[in-house]
C-alpha cells in the first residue's frame, strides 16, 4: 500500500460532484494515517481563498470547509502556482497552510516512492 497520497484536483463548482469526491478522499485518507498532498488546480483554485469554500454546496456531501481543515490539520494543500496567477491569487491571499507551488514540485511528489497519485 502507497504511503503517501497525491491527490489533484482540477474540478470546483463546476463539477461538484468529482469535486467533493477529491477533498473526501483526501480527508479520509489524512484520518487513516495516510500522508496526503492535495493539489489544487483549474477551478478547485478558488478554494485556496479565505470563504470560498463555505460558499460550496453538494447535498450529501461533508461541507467543504471542514474537509480544507481536516487535510490541512495533517497533510498539505497546495495551490498550482499558473492556476493561482491566472486568477490573481497570491501567497498573501490563501488559507493559513496553503502553499503556492508548481508542476516540478507535483511530480516531484508524484513520483516518489510508495506514492500513490490520483486525479479528479
Amino acid at each position: 500500500m502507497a504511503k503517501k497520497l497525491v491527490i489533484k484536483v482540477t474540478a470546483g463548482a463546476d463539477a461538484p460532484e468529482r469535486c467533493s469526491q477529491a477533498f473526501t478522499v483526501a480527508a479520509v485518507a489524512v484520518a487513516s494515517g495516510v500522508e496526503v498532498s492535495l493539489w489544487l488546480t483549474g477551478e478547485s483554485s478558488w478554494f485556496a481563498l479565505p470563504g470560498r469554500a463555505a460558499e460550496f454546496e453538494l447535498p450529501h456531501a461533508a461541507p467543504l470547509p471542514d474537509l480544507i481543515d481536516s487535510i490541512l490539520a495533517a497533510g498539505r494543500i497546495t495551490l498550482c502556482t499558473q492556476c493561482a496567477a491566472r486568477r490573481e491569487i497570491t501567497e498573501k491571499d490563501v488559507l493559513d497552510g496553503v502553499r503556492i507551488a508548481g508542476a516540478q514540485v507535483f511530480v516531484q511528489e508524484a513520483m516518489s516512492d510508495e506514492t500513490q497519485a490520483l486525479v479528479y
